[in-house]
């Protein structure tokens, strides 16, 4: 498993319809073989700045399964305006120090 981490900045106007179209997005997301979880947090102490965490099966499979699906078009296509917001966009692997409770 990998873990991708996207980090957004959006405005105070774009916040609600950021918050929808990840909604919206996350259809695609539910039907891709590759993604195990996903959850899309924003930030307590500065509104506009998001974290989106996806778990995928591996790396490979999100870059070469996923982004090469017949469904990563339509997803990209709803979240493609936020692109430019993107901070980060990283792949990390889990290292053994965890508390999973």
């Amino acid at each position: 498993m990998t873990i991708e981490y996207i980090r957004y900045k959006v405005t105070v106007e774009q916040r609600e319809a950021f918050i929808a179209t990840y909604d919206d997005a996350s259809k695609e997301l539910d039907t891709s073989e590759f993604c195990i979880a996903y959850e899309l947090t924003e930030c307590e102490e500065e509104a506009g700045q998001f974290i989106l965490r996806i778990e995928w099966t591996s790396t490979e499979e999100h870059l070469n399964g996923f982004r090469k699906s017949k469904i990563f078009p339509s997803f990209f296509a709803k979240v493609k305006p936020y692109f430019d917001n993107i901070q980060e966009m990283r792949h990390y692997r889990l290292t053994d120090v965890a508390r999973t409770k």
